[in-house]
């Protein structure tokens, strides 16, 4: 059985070195893979990973296309 690594959002915007603010209102805009559980944020870390490496790789592309 494979463990889910959860992070809160506290966590993953270190984890992104991000603001907390940003990631609140990339969650609540669904433009970063999140889950709202009663009233607090969670982040499964491997589904952040592919969604930062599929933003890389679309950005190595659009950069290409020049």
């Amino acid at each position: 059985m494979t463990m889910d690594k959860w992070l809160t959002l506290e966590q993953i915007a270190e984890y992104l070195q991000m603001s907390a603010s940003s990631i609140y209102k990339m969650a609540q805009s669904g433009k970063i893979p999140a889950y709202k559980i009663g009233r607090q944020w969670r982040f499964k870390k491997e589904e952040i990973d592919k969604w930062v490496e599929i933003g890389r790789l679309q950005g190595a592309r659009a950069r290409g296309k020049r």
